[in-house]
């Protein structure tokens, strides 16, 4: 018998459709940190994001016997979340948001030593990049956040939004050129 951390997400997935439901754990387990990480860029504070991360495990469990184990899982779960984002936000439409960015993330260079000036800069310039974002559309927004923080592929964004790969670009693309514009407000 293979240990868990040998075995695939799909390969989990499939012991857990044949009624190995402690099997599920593990799927949480690698799952819960970069779900919490979407869901924080998402729009929602820490709080709203544990209850969304959440709610799509729930979902996730209830659902996993339509899980096809012959495709990749992380599209799946990631899907799973984009909608309970996505609803979470028509729920609360017109609520402030909240940091969009983990700036440590984005600039992990620059967390080593700073001295107060260099604090105070790199604050100024976190907040222009999280009013930036803020003025994104979503669907120009989500795909960035996908794609260069956690680090998708096309065709996985494409899954995950159910959009053709050939939009995913275009809406890359064209978040970037609406950032760099309002990057460009702030100067």
């Amino acid at each position: 018998m293979t240990p868990f951390s040998e075995k695939t997400d799909e390969e989990i997935a499939a012991l857990v459709q044949s009624g190995d439901v402690e099997s599920f754990g593990t799927l949480v387990e690698r799952y819960e940190g970069k779900l919490m990480r979407y869901a924080g860029r998402f729009l929602f504070d820490d709080d709203d994001a544990k209850d969304m991360v959440q709610n799509a495990f729930i979902k996730a469990y209830v659902n996993i016997q339509g899980f096809d184990a012959t495709r990749r899982f992380s599209p799946w779960i990631y899907r799973i979340a984009h909608n309970e984002f996505v609803n979470a936000l028509k729920r609360k439409k017109g609520r402030e948001t909240v940091s969009l960015f983990d700036f440590d993330v984005l600039f992990p260079h620059l967390v080593e030593k700073e001295n107060v000036e260099g604090k105070a800069m790199r604050r100024e310039l976190k907040e222009m990049l999280d009013r930036s974002l803020q003025k994104l559309h979503p669907k120009y927004r989500e795909p960035l956040v996908l794609f260069y923080f956690e680090e998708m592929g096309y065709s996985e964004i494409a899954d995950i939004l159910h959009i053709p790969i050939s939009t995913v670009g275009v809406r890359i693309r064209r978040g970037k050129e609406a950032l760099r514009k309002t990057v460009g407000e702030f100067n």
